[in-house]
């Protein structure tokens, strides 16, 4: 295999302009058990700028969305003891404080702009559909908002912000969405962990277990794109 760089796959950040639509944000897994200093196997170890700035951004838009009236999804990775997510370990289950928001993103539990989500898979766009009726909830809060646009932030950029987002496009451009044309990611606001190869292998875990943090953000990013996401840059 030839020598690879990132710039071989090359990104496109823009500005967008959420004020000019009907634009709702989401929110990936904000959780303590992703996002809390020393809050589980998953949860950075000690203080991390990356996450911590993720989670900054994202209250002040979300504070800015709940100002401006419009509407705010937040996804909670909320697991069931005993039914742990392979690859991972058992992370964010039920009763372990793992699974609620973030100290800083608390006050959405009572903003009246917010639907709280609680999710058992990686995909929330999946985790959105009540096993018994088959509805989504995703699709009914923005069919029930009329909403144009769609702002994503969260963790893991290549893992559940990824997965939910894909799901987005294709759900959009299988019509189950009529009013639904812009899918963004605001890449300022989200974030995903780092596990270089040498780290993986100190820790007796294979070395698939590898995470390299700019790699795998960026690869998220790529990816995204390359199936007709927005990536933002900033956001009017």
């Amino acid at each position: 295999m030839s020598d690879f760089a990132l710039s071989d796959l090359p990104l496109q950040l823009v500005p967008f302009d959420a004020g000019a639509k009907r634009s709702g944000l989401v929110i990936v897994d904000e959780v303590n058990g992703f996002a809390g200093v020393g809050c589980g196997p998953l949860a950075p170890p000690v203080p991390d700028p990356r996450v911590d700035g993720m989670v900054t951004e994202t209250c002040e838009l979300a504070r800015r969305f709940e100002a401006e009236g419009r509407v705010i999804l937040a996804f909670l990775d909320t697991h069931v003891p005993g039914k742990p997510e392979p690859p991972y370990p058992p992370h964010c289950e039920i009763g372990t404080g793992q699974e609620n928001l973030v100290p800083a993103l608390r006050w959405l539990e009572t903003s009246h702009a917010a639907t709280l989500l609680r999710k058992d898979c990686i995909n929330g766009f999946v985790g959105g559909i009540d096993p018994e009726s088959g509805r989504n909830r995703v699709v009914d809060w923005v069919n029930g908002h009329r909403l144009e646009a769609v702002v994503v932030v969260g963790i893991c950029t290549d893992i559940c912000v990824m997965d939910f987002v894909l799901t987005l496009l294709s759900a959009r451009n299988h019509s189950l969405m009529p009013s639904l044309t812009d899918i963004v990611v605001y890449e300022p606001a989200c974030a995903t962990y780092d596990l270089p190869r040498a780290a993986a292998e100190s820790m007796s875990l294979p070395p698939t277990a590898s995470h390299p943090r700019e790699v795998a953000h960026h690869m998220g990013l790529y990816f995204m794109a390359s199936r007709g996401a927005t990536l933002a840059s900033t956001l009017r």
